[in-house]
């Protein structure tokens, strides 16, 4: 027992622990397809959906841990996307670079949207970004010369550094490792002075301001966090899946989002990446493969948020709270009989 409980406090005390192993375990997916025991297309199909999760943590901080709602994040998702494979492939700009610049861009704009949200709030916020996110996916529609139209836009994988080319594995890997990054910086900022900030904001915004948290500032904070992350998956998308349509960037794409941390759990990081994985991968791995069953698939979706909101309002995730409790129970249980 005291053994048990060390390891318990030790991820407690140091989450990112945690999230490496976590890490290294997903990195186990490329071996196992090449051994014959995951099919091959499903490393592509857990890829993406682990660049789901990056934009889907960003969209946490935001509504989670914030209490502010957007329907922006597959236009900034797209437009990075768009951006960095212009980038890289017309004007042949290192990845780095490319990299860097299609994350800037978006969050300049992502912070003029949280300064629109001082003045509208709830469901007007979440209309101006969509409205933001139909205008650049029109514009993503429009400016053919530079996205490729309807006809959309190739990337290639990477090349990290002007010398190490990735494919499709290593590409893999990086995608791993930029979640891996990403979870241990969301775990650090909001378990710390930013995430109390932001939940007291959340919680009472006239509570805030009294206890001395700058709702500008913050607001400014959240948005550019959102958008940060979007832009970095869309960054991923691009160069992993090595093709952008405008049909891509659309609303379903933003609801799918709010699908994923609401069914995950709101205000949790692993939550987060499971409801990625229930949203994203286990249609097209498992329900798809039932006859008659592929077409009402993402039909799921609907029906797990209701279901979720009805039983588990926190999240999936608190399912594995359940079951240790039900497991000590039978266990306590068991030692008594005996």
């Amino acid at each position: 027992m005291k053994s048990m409980k060390a390891k318990k406090n030790i991820f407690q005390k140091h989450p990112a622990i945690g999230f490496i192993l976590f890490g290294l375990l997903l990195a186990l997916i490329p071996t196992l397809a090449e051994m014959g025991i995951l099919k091959n297309g499903y490393v592509t199909t857990i890829g993406g959906t682990l660049i789901y999760a990056i934009a889907a943590l960003g969209l946490n901080i935001l509504l989670g841990w914030s209490g502010l709602i957007s329907l922006g994040t597959a236009g900034f998702m797209g437009l990075a996307a768009y951006m960095s494979a212009y980038l890289t492939v017309d004007l042949n700009l290192p990845f780095e670079v490319s990299f860097f610049l299609a994350v800037l861009i978006p969050t300049l704009i992502g912070i003029l949207v949280g300064l629109v949200s001082l003045k509208i709030e709830g469901l007007y916020l979440a209309i101006a970004t969509l409205a933001v996110a139909e205008v650049l996916r029109k514009t993503f529609e429009e400016l053919g010369k530079y996205t490729g139209g309807f006809s959309g836009k190739s990337a290639d994988y990477p090349t990290l550094l002007g010398l190490f080319e990735l494919d499709r594995t290593t590409t893999f890997y990086f995608i791993i490792f930029v979640l891996v990054i990403i979870m241990i910086l969301t775990s650090n900022m909001m378990n710390g002075r930013l995430g109390r900030a932001l939940n007291a904001m959340r919680g009472s915004e006239a509570a805030a301001q009294a206890m001395g948290v700058n709702l500008l500032t913050h607001r400014l904070i959240a948005f550019a966090l959102a958008t940060i992350f979007a832009s970095v998956a869309g960054v991923l998308y691009v160069h992993f899946v090595k093709f952008s349509y405008p049909s891509t960037w659309s609303l379903a794409m933003s609801l799918n989002f709010l699908a994923i941390i609401i069914i995950g759990g709101l205000r949790s990081i692993y939550g987060t990446v499971l409801g990625a994985f229930i949203v994203y991968a286990v249609p097209d791995m498992f329900l798809k493969q039932i006859p008659f069953f592929e077409d009402l698939s993402y039909v799921l979706n609907g029906v797990l948020i209701i279901l979720v909101i009805i039983f588990y309002p926190n999240g999936l995730i608190s399912i594995g709270y359940d079951i240790r409790k039900l497991f000590r129970k039978l266990t306590k249980g068991g030692t008594k009989n005996e």
